[in-house]
């Protein structure tokens, strides 16, 4: 059955929405999915978000049918509104920021892991199972008020920061397909979504506000990430065209940093009426300070707004303690702490490492997104100095608030006063844009329209170790081999060019890739001696054992690499035989063993 509509998802850390446009028009007609959603036990009420939390309920609550829905009875846990009210309540049984824990490879993703350092008597899901059941509301929702167009015959478009690597949008794609979601659902980097957001409010007149080798900086901070993207104007037959040319790294900073800030903040003001919280109390309190913070910073938001928790000592058992937030002092003090004046040169500090660390979320070290963003335009520029950028384009909530995007453009100015970069207006509803401009995406693809070109956002290598002499202690130098260069289009496929590495096979290995979003000029088959952690990180491990050969009476074989970049924007790696016809495929793949890391 042709595919009605196409459809763009956008699985936010915090929020999740659906955008919708109709295929059989001439013109993209992007409409938002009402999303029914549990706001109280018993209570189900429509909203434009789903936020990105699931409440977890005790064997007793989910015998009560509190937490059903149109579309499911019986259930034991509660996805968006509801989940997010319980967060303040009951955090250690709430799961959130289950993206960032996607690619997070120091942990199994498969594993049974959240809500984090919750006990052992609460039940406990996967960050993939998690976005599996954002995913499974967001489809549900969607055909019950299209029952006659199921998701799975539809064109679906899933955003993904563009700072993901290959393993974790792979492990996107996997809770996508177990929630139902076409096989041929293709992945878009959200910070170009929030391109084709603008360029549906501005239509063809952007021809006329952007020219030829002008640089726009897409600026993404949302709840929990901060996602730095350039996307320069080319000129190909006489016409303009949109092409990305730099990704920053996946940084952990964003709305949630600045919810904890304000609960240190607040913690303080308890602290000053006697009450010093427990580690229950804290956490939620960094819940009730994400909803405080989203009252004060409204335009209109009120002067002040009371935060309470519930006592927990002997005196103050069934009680409340409550303190007032005063909005001007959350502005400061959230505006100093992630927006502060620098240099271009400066660069983000980072903490001597400790011999012992907790294996949670890899938090920056250093919340200010102004040096954050002086970096990213320092390792993408050149001899001449840092790159440029032209004009500016705001995404995520954490810019609905005008003196965050006023703050960092004064940074911009400082750095460049002779072209201070203009800002790209037209995009005011920044909740909805990544999944407005998915859809407009998928629509413009189908019917025509104008496309951003990307490719892969990064460079990838293998690594091989190399022969010699064994050293006791030492092990054997790596070389990292590229295999996929900086901008590969999807669709297409390339022979690496290399003498034969040897493949193990039949036996347990050790597999190991790399990456890197500043080395753009790599080709396949260029071989690196050494690096800086500036330059490649290592990503995901893989230990597999690939089958034997039965030509060949080895376990090891000579093998040349070809890879390939299907139109859905997977990566695929196949070693081939010199001396036959054996064929292995090697995926960007998360491993399930994570021990040794």
């Amino acid at each position: 059955m042709p595919a009605k509509y196409v459809i763009g998802i956008d699985l936010g850390t915090t929020n999740s929405a659906l955008a919708y446009a109709p295929l059989g028009v001439d013109k993209p007609e992007v409409q938002l999915l009402p999303i029914p959603q549990l706001v109280a036990p018993g209570m189900v009420e429509n909203r434009q978000l789903l936020p990105s939390f699931l409440y977890l309920a005790s064997k007793h609550e989910g015998s009560t049918g509190a937490y059903d829905i149109p579309w499911a009875q019986g259930r034991d846990f509660a996805v968006g509104e509801m989940a997010l009210r319980q967060s303040a309540e009951l955090p250690d049984r709430t799961v959130s920021a289950a993206k960032s824990w996607l690619c997070h490879s120091r942990v199994d993703r498969h594993q049974a892991i959240l809500p984090w350092n919750a006990g052992d008597d609460i039940p406990k899901v996967s960050p993939v199972t998690a976005s599996r059941r954002y995913l499974e509301h967001l489809i549900a929702a969607w055909e019950t008020a299209h029952p006659d167009a199921l998701m799975a015959d539809q064109q679906v478009i899933l955003t993904v920061p563009a700072s993901f690597d290959a393993s974790a949008r792979e492990l996107t794609r996997e809770a996508a397909s177990a929630a139902g979601l076409p096989d041929a659902m293709i992945l878009l980097e959200e910070p170009q979504s929030a391109v084709y957001a603008w360029l549906t409010t501005i239509g063809e007149r952007w021809r006329k506000v952007l020219k030829v080798n002008d640089t726009l900086l897409v600026c993404d901070v949302g709840g929990g990430t901060t996602d730095l993207t350039l996307v320069r104007v080319t000129e190909e037959e006489g016409e303009l065209t949109l092409k990305r040319v730099a990704v920053g790294n996946h940084l952990l900073v964003g709305g949630d940093n600045m919810d904890l800030a304000l609960a240190h903040h607040v913690a303080g003001l308890f602290a000053k009426k006697g009450v010093n919280l427990d580690p229950w109390q804290s956490v939620s309190l960094w819940h009730s300070c994400r909803q405080a913070k989203e009252v004060l910073l409204t335009a209109d938001g009120p002067k002040k707004h009371p935060i309470s928790v519930l006592g927990r000592g002997s005196k103050l058992i069934g009680g409340t303690v409550t303190v007032d937030v005063a909005k001007e002092v959350t502005l400061q003090l959230l505006a100093d702490g992630f927006f502060p004046a620098c240099k271009v040169e400066d660069k983000p500090a980072r903490n001597r490492a400790s011999g012992f660390q907790e294996v949670g979320l890899p938090y920056e070290a250093d919340a200010a997104i102004t040096k954050h963003l002086a970096s990213f335009l320092q390792s993408h520029g050149s001899d001449e100095g840092p790159a440029r950028p032209t004009h500016v384009l705001f995404n995520g909530g954490v810019f609905k608030a005008d003196p965050f995007r006023t703050r960092l453009l004064d940074a911009l100015k400082s750095w460049f006063p002779e072209q201070p970069p203009q800002i790209l207006e037209g995009v005011h509803d920044l909740d909805h844009a990544v999944a407005r401009g998915a859809a407009y995406y998928g629509w413009a693809k189908e019917k025509g329209g104008v496309r951003i070109r990307g490719g892969t956002a990064r460079s990838y290598y293998i690594g091989i170790e190399t022969a010699g002499l064994a050293i006791p202690g030492a092990p054997r130098p790596l070389r990292a081999l590229c295999v996929v260069p900086f901008g590969m289009e999807e669709g297409t496929e390339v022979e690496v060019p290399s003498d034969a590495i040897g493949l193990i096979v039949g036996q347990p290995a050790h597999f190991r890739f790399f990456s890197s979003a500043t080395r753009k000029d790599d080709s396949p088959g260029v071989r690196l001696q050494r690096w800086t952690d500036d330059e490649i990180v290592e990503t995901d491990s893989l230990e597999a054992t690939l089958a034997k050969d039965d030509a060949i009476d080895d376990h090891y074989v000579p093998v040349q690499f070809h890879t390939r970049l299907t139109e859905l924007g997977v990566l695929e790696l196949w070693c081939v035989s010199t001396r036959g016809s054996g064929r292995w495929k090697l995926e960007f793949s998360v491993r399930e063993d994570v021990e040794g890391q």
